[in-house]
C-alpha cells in the first residue's frame, strides 16, 4: 500500500509523492492526484519517486496516464528521485527515454 502525498510550490507546480509500493492499490489514487491537479489548473507537475520503493506496471501505466492528461492541459509530467529499483524499471522498460528521470524535484521544471 502506497500513501500519495500531494502539494504546490511557491511556482505553482504540482508535487505529487507516492510513499511505499507503486502498484495496482495506488495506482488509482496516483492517476487521480494529478487529475485533480490538472483539473485545478495546474499542468506541470513532478512525480516525486523519492519515497517509491516498488513500482509495477500499474503504477508506470498510472505514471503514463498522467503524463497523457499533463499534456492535453498543455503542461507535461516529470519524474525525478527515482529510486534504484525504480530506475531499473524504467530502464528496463524504455520509459527513461519517455519519462526522464531528474535528481532533484526543483531540477524537473
Amino acid at each position: 500500500m502506497s500513501d500519495i502525498q500531494v502539494h504546490r510550490t511557491d511556482h505553482g507546480i504540482g508535487v505529487v509523492t507516492p510513499v511505499g509500493r507503486l502498484t495496482m492499490v495506488a495506482a488509482k489514487p496516483l492517476t487521480e492526484a494529478v487529475v485533480a491537479l490538472v483539473d485545478q489548473g495546474t499542468s506541470k507537475v513532478v512525480v516525486d519517486l523519492g519515497e517509491t520503493t516498488f513500482i509495477d506496471s500499474s503504477g508506470l501505466g498510472a505514471l503514463i496516464a498522467g503524463l497523457k492528461r499533463c499534456r492535453q492541459a498543455g503542461g507535461d509530467l516529470r519524474i525525478a528521485r527515482p529510486t534504484e529499483q525504480v530506475t531499473t524499471v524504467l530502464r528496463l522498460t524504455n520509459l527513461d527515454k519517455v519519462l526522464t528521470p531528474r535528481a532533484t524535484v526543483d531540477e524537473a521544471f
